[in-house]
């Protein structure tokens, strides 16, 4: 349903939407669930998009999910609506609890392979872009790097299991 308002309009409903949400963790404190996707093509370079609201800034994509979606389904619902493809060879780490904007946040950092062609959705994702993990942009998030270092690790850590 959401697909008949116009991109423009909608890109402008979640810029508000950003910001009443911030202000509402503020007041509400609430625990909140999400997921970070550190996505690779098959080169290795990282996917980074740039949302239409918040910092115009390159950052991972990812979002929040309810108690009872577990994070690798929300990882991929996620991916899929704002890029329009797939993941493969997900790899879920154990959630991290962080003071994200007043409210507790339940983060789940999730490593895949993209699957497909990344597409930008014009409305919740403005760009779309694979980067050297080496030679990443300035405009970058300030969490993007450790989170590609900490998915290298993993990664080495269950080759080694197998």
């Amino acid at each position: 349903m959401l697909h008949l308002i116009p991109a423009p309009l909608h890109r402008q409903l979640y810029r508000i939407a950003d910001k009443v949400r911030r202000r509402w963790w503020r007041i509400r404190k609430p625990l909140r669930r999400s997921v970070l996707i550190v996505a690779f093509d098959a080169s290795g370079r990282v996917l980074l998009v740039r949302h239409s609201y918040g910092q115009p800034i390159w950052a991972m994509p990812g979002g929040g999910h309810g108690a009872k979606e577990a994070p690798a389904v929300a990882a991929a619902r996620e991916f899929r609506e704002e890029l329009g493809c797939e993941l493969a060879d997900l790899l879920v780490l154990p959630a991290s609890r962080r003071v994200v904007g007043g409210s507790t946040e339940l983060q789940s950092l999730c490593i895949a392979r993209v699957a497909g062609e990344p597409v930008a959705d014009n409305r919740e994702v403005v760009e779309v872009r694979f980067f050297d993990p080496r030679e990443l942009p300035e405009d970058v998030a300030y969490y993007v790097e450790r989170r590609i270092e900490r998915a290298h690790e993993a990664l080495a850590a269950r080759s080694k299991q197998r």
